[in-house]
């Protein structure tokens, strides 16, 4: 993984020393409120519902084990509210529909679908003690928040993924230190998100980010980019737009200031809801794509400064240190081939696991292995502190000392032996991180809803908990096969419902919580097939017709699907209208019940 220099050290420790003394001034009433707010915010320190919440950036997903047993002390000795502030917020979690709120839980991290970490507790008088701590071990918050170019996201399998053309952890580096704190691009009309692959799979979602850059090599071999822009959820989802099919990877940087350089002289500050590119892109189209084209020229023209030389590529590209992983010879790879087919037979839960967690790598000798944290009682996304220093331990016995955090909200061991798996087998089961649902109906993406964002319509976590309280047969789970239910808490869509195969979203109707399903998105992905946004199911459901109405979804897909089929693929082939009629009908049902 990426090997901060001196420079990138004393940057972060400068930068936790500088909020230090923002924080003292607004503490002490020297600096207002209102002029603290944006200093905060580029820091990655929000006011939520209850409390200050902070989001940590992961830069394109990787971690190391020492950063993750900071994660865990700060879960552990900061996420710590006072007994009355916890009674207080419970006692606002009433019953939804007959659902149970959940518990409110603190001393724990939640990781989001775009590789942060954030923590809901921390008290504002604690943070710069927090920042301090993360600069100790190469993290901090800076850019997670504000109107400029966010954490940049990548594959978490990037560097060691089968299906990769380029490994792209280099070039988002180079684009991490060229936005962080980018003068001309600190205050955007909006928030600003950028992706970046190199494999044939998408599993970054780049098509719904505001830029998304796809690594790909032309009839020569020569490496370069495909940029779609204008991609984004919220109320207006839209999948990015081709602006270049191939850009020479040294020319990416000028590129993208051409792109962001119009988006921040065109776009709209008058109001917020219409103030992100791809509101611009699609009320300009090709006057914006050109206007950008133009701007690129002229960058060239005026000496393209930003143009990346070999060498530069070259030391970043040093800084990611191979970890020092024994060679698997021939012979004891096929011995352990042989010693797990054995052991497959004998326990079907560890085939399972096999077949869900557990997938290919560059280096035959070497496995990629998810630990799934979505599991009855714990909401997606959220780790313990406890759980944090485990897979740091984990990390270091079995995975170099390295993990990366995905988009689907779990955290993955990057480098983990083929002798080693039955007995990580043993160490997640007794964690609690080897149920063998990824990919599956549970291992679902949700925000943290109502319950903690301030911005939330409605809570998205008793949903969650419900639907995977009555899915926990994992024979049933097989069966269903691969599903991607996404659940979001309001229309900013955090919890990316546009793109799930189920999507379901948080609504306030007359001042109760209700819920919008959708059917059909998806993010790109192999399973999920080009990005799209799902179709609304008709008027919206009260909670407690939710999971009924899931469940009549899931039923029409067991009775229309062919063979092994996937839900993806059935939807599809037998069409939208049938599946709503299932819905509504579940719908009516309930009332009946009821």
């Amino acid at each position: 993984m990426y090997q901060y220099t001196a420079f990138d050290q004393e940057f972060v420790k400068a930068r936790a020393a500088q909020y230090r003394d923002q924080l003292a001034r607004n503490l002490a009433g020297k600096l207002a409120d209102d002029d603290f707010r944006p200093l905060r915010l580029q820091n990655g320190w929000y006011v939520q519902r209850y409390a200050p919440m902070l989001r940590v950036a992961v830069p394109y997903g990787e971690l190391n084990s020492a950063q993750l047993r900071v994660l865990a002390q700060i879960a552990r000795d900061y996420d710590t509210p006072s007994a009355e502030l916890i009674e207080r917020a419970q006692s606002t979690q009433d019953k939804i529909g007959g659902i149970d709120a959940p518990k409110l839980t603190t001393n724990y991290g939640h990781f989001t679908t775009r590789q942060n970490v954030q923590f809901n507790w921390i008290p504002l008088d604690k943070s710069a003690d927090v920042m301090e701590l993360l600069a100790s071990v190469n993290l901090h918050g800076i850019q997670t928040s504000g109107n400029c170019i966010r954490n940049i996201t990548s594959d978490e399998r990037a560097g060691i993924a089968v299906d990769e053309e380029v490994d792209p952890r280099p070039y988002a580096e180079v684009l991490r230190q060229w936005s962080t704190l980018h003068p001309e691009f600190a205050y955007l009309p909006r928030k600003f998100k950028i992706a970046i692959t190199g494999a044939a799979e998408d599993r970054a979602a780049i098509e719904w980010h505001d830029i998304g850059l796809r690594l790909i090599r032309d009839d020569e071999g020569n490496v370069g980019f495909k940029i779609y822009v204008g991609g984004g959820m919220g109320r207006t989802p839209i999948t990015g737009t081709v602006i270049r099919e191939f850009l020479p990877w040294n020319q990416i940087i000028n590129y993208l200031e051409a792109v962001v350089r119009v988006y921040n002289g065109w776009g709209r500050r008058d109001n917020i809801y219409k103030a992100r590119i791809k509101i611009l892109v699609k009320a300009e189209g090709q006057r914006y794509f050109d206007e950008v084209n133009e701007e690129f020229d002229r960058i060239l023209e005026n000496g393209a400064h930003h143009t990346i030389p070999q060498v530069e590529l070259d030391r970043v590209s040093a800084c990611f240190v191979l970890p020092p992983v024994d060679v698997v010879s021939d012979e004891a790879q096929e011995k352990a081939e042989q010693a797990l087919l054995a052991q497959a037979k004998a326990d079907k839960e560890f085939t399972r696991w096999l077949q869900q967690n557990v997938t290919s790598h560059q280096n035959p000798g070497l496995r990629v292995v998810t630990l799934s944290f979505k599991r009855l009682g714990q909401a997606p996304g959220d780790a313990t502190a406890d759980q944090l220093a485990t897979a740091a331990d984990l990390a270091d016995k079995f995975s170099s000392g390295e993990v990366r955090v995905n988009h689907d909200q779990n955290l993955v061991l990057p480098w983990v032996r083929i002798d080693q798996l039955a007995e990580l087998y043993q160490a997640a089961k007794a964690a609690g991180f080897a149920r063998a649902n990824v990919h599956l109906l549970t291992d679902m993406i949700a925000c943290p809803g109502g319950d903690y964002c301030a911005l939330a319509n409605a809570r998205s976590l008793p949903i969650a908990a419900a639907i995977t309280e009555r899915y926990q047969d994992l024979d049933e789970l097989f069966e269903l096969g691969e599903i991607d239910l996404h659940i979001s808490g309001c229309i900013n869509s955090c919890g990316h419902h546009h793109s799930g195969h189920i999507g379901i979203l948080g609504v306030d109707k007359d001042g109760q919580e209700w819920y919008q399903v959708t059917l059909g998105g998806s993010d790109g992905s192999f399973l999920s097939g080009p990005s799209k946004a799902g179709k609304v199911v008709g008027p919206s459901f009260a909670a407690a017709e939710v999971v009924d109405v899931v469940e009549a979804v899931l039923d029409t897909y067991r009775d229309k699907r062919e063979g092994h089929e996937t839900f993806a693929r059935t939807l599809n082939r037998v069409g939208f209208d049938v599946f709503k009629a299932a819905a509504n009908s579940a719908r009516n049902t309930t009332a009946r019940a009821a």
